[in-house]
């Protein structure tokens, strides 16, 4: 199969200067996976890399969309895959580079089509749970599907009502859905690397500053101008992308304008924070220290070997 590379990390990580890096230096085309970029006339927020970065190093995926409309993971999977497709025809290596870990995971694991959530099935199913207790749904979830229940705790009541409700609605077990889900994975050779910093408060400090830089590059004229440009809402994915919506609130009166900049940066932190445990908890990328001055260097050697077969 041939190779792809996939560069997560959280925000403020250096993704985008380590991507450019290996383009500078392999044969690879970078596709954009943030569910922000995506957004046309979204620039500063989103610190989306300047035409003259993207007139060196092509990107894909990138102002597809106006901040309008909504952009899902099923959609990003079919985008990226034909980008895909396309890159490895002109006997390049796809490089995908962000911080959207839903979109890694939809990728490479594929999307089951589960039936939608049923108000009056998990009113019924609450109602158990408050007669019974969530153990003895879990109960019967082992009854009807084994293997899902096995890889839940009890006490996971979310996931036990979610996976009872499919088997009301479906008639098959949650696990025969993820089961289909799997034959969906695309035929790349995938190389997964992730950016984690060993400091915390060293990322909350870049988290700081760039946010501070947006500011001073004109994030709220920016956001200005969307509104001028564009019918928007507060419920829209584009004005709910962080930065963005903490703008809106202090431009609505909704927030006091003294409090944007600390708002737009604990925001910013909890996002990182979700980022992280979505690489360690759930994709489990081979991890590169984000804060070392020669990541760089190691993420190419790591590269190189799977490019020429040798070790780093």
């Amino acid at each position: 199969m041939p190779p792809a590379i996939l560069l997560m990390g959280p925000t403020a990580s250096g993704k985008t200067r380590v991507a450019l890096w290996l383009a500078e230096r392999f044969p690879v085309e970078i596709v954009s996976v943030d569910s922000a970029q995506v957004f046309r006339d979204m620039d500063i927020g989103t610190a989306k890399p300047d035409a003259a970065i993207r007139k060196a190093f092509p990107h894909h995926l990138i102002d597809l969309i106006s901040p309008e409309e909504a952009y899902s993971a099923a959609r990003f999977r079919s985008d990226a895959l034909a980008a895909m497709g396309k890159i490895t025809a002109r006997d390049r290596i796809p490089l995908l580079a962000g911080g959207t870990m839903l979109y890694y995971k939809a990728l490479c694991e594929g999307l089951a089509e589960l039936p939608r959530a049923d108000a009056a099935v998990r009113a019924e199913l609450d109602a158990r749970a408050a007669a019974d207790g969530w153990p003895a749904l879990h109960a019967e979830l082992a009854r009807v599907d084994p293997a899902t229940a096995a890889r839940l705790p009890v006490t996971d009541a979310q996931r036990i009502q979610r996976a009872l409700e499919v088997f009301r609605l479906s008639g098959r077990p949650m696990s025969e859905w993820i089961g289909e889900r799997r034959t969906q994975r695309p035929p790349y050779r995938f190389l997964a690397l992730g950016l984690l910093p060993s400091d915390r408060n060293a990322l909350h400090a870049r988290i700081a500053r760039r946010f501070d830089a947006m500011l001073l590059a004109g994030l709220e004229n920016e956001v200005a101008h969307l509104h001028g440009k564009y019918t928007l809402s507060p419920d829209l994915p584009s004005m709910r992308c962080v930065g963005y919506r903490q703008v809106w609130q202090a431009q609505n009166g909704i927030i006091p304008r003294h409090e944007l900049r600390d708002r737009g940066i604990y925001a910013t932190r909890q996002l990182a924070k979700r980022q992280i445990t979505w690489m360690t908890n759930t994709l489990r990328p081979e991890s590169f220290d984000c804060l070392a001055a020669d990541v760089c260097g190691r993420i190419g050697k790591r590269v190189d070997a799977l490019l020429t077969g040798r070790p780093p």
